[in-house]
């Protein structure tokens, strides 16, 4: 009877051990694509310039006219849309050559979308950290918190992110930043409603904003004195 107990136990843990490694090896860590390729090689021709701040992200910071908001020739816009974090650390080294005086980062929902734990996004934005303390530790990094979504109004290709899991990855990155000395800028509440979700009124699709709600996330960075 103990050596069945045993066997048991040894296949529970085989079992877990294939369910962890296939759970694994499911992480979609794919970046490259036509507009990824392009919008990059367009980065790398441009000429590096002293006291650039650099917006980096997917089709949310790509989105914004950052530059003419701002009224700043120093802004540089790096998203790109669709972008993941395995494709942010990718090109990390380009933002980072010019040495920027700034860096605000959001990333990590077109991980969710495609089912990425929260620990595996984490841990990608502790790299993106780590990348910008070693290769310029004279820039000034701001981590922005990710944005609420409109549940109702997302398409069914958005059917995995749900803000639960945004308001959980917000909560453990506040908490990285601040293990890490790094600034945290909490953007969600600016463009929420009551409930916590993404104020109909802003968004074209439950996730992607409309033109004029920049203001308002431009308006939270000024408030906040980081712009």
């Amino acid at each position: 009877m103990e050596k069945l107990r045993f066997l048991f136990a040894f296949l529970l843990l085989l079992a877990t051990q294939q369910l962890n490694a296939q759970e694994t090896t499911a992480i979609d860590s794919s970046y490259l694509n036509g507009h990824y390729t392009q919008r990059l090689d367009f980065f790398r021709k441009m000429p590096n310039r002293k006291g650039e701040i650099v917006f980096v992200g997917n089709s949310l910071t790509e989105g914004g006219k950052w530059q003419e908001i701002f009224q700043n020739p120093h802004v540089i816009n790096r998203g790109i849309s669709g972008d993941v974090t395995y494709g942010i650390l990718a090109r990390l080294d380009e933002v980072l050559a010019s040495k920027p005086a700034k860096i605000f980062i959001l990333a990590g929902i077109n991980d969710m979308k495609r089912g990425t734990p929260n620990e595996v996004i984490l841990a990608n934005l502790k790299r993106m950290i780590l990348m910008v303390k070693t290769q310029s530790p004279k820039t000034k990094l701001y981590m922005q918190s990710l944005l609420p979504v409109n549940e109702a109004m997302l398409p069914d290709i958005y059917a995995k992110v749900k803000n639960a899991k945004i308001n959980a990855l917000n909560q453990q990155l506040e908490a990285l930043c601040k293990t890490m000395n790094v600034s945290y800028l909490n953007i969600h509440p600016a463009l929420a409603d009551e409930s916590g979700s993404l104020k109909k009124e802003l968004s074209i699709d439950g996730l992607h904003l409309r033109q004029a709600s920049y203001v308002l996330w431009a308006e939270e960075l000024k408030r906040k004195k980081v712009m």
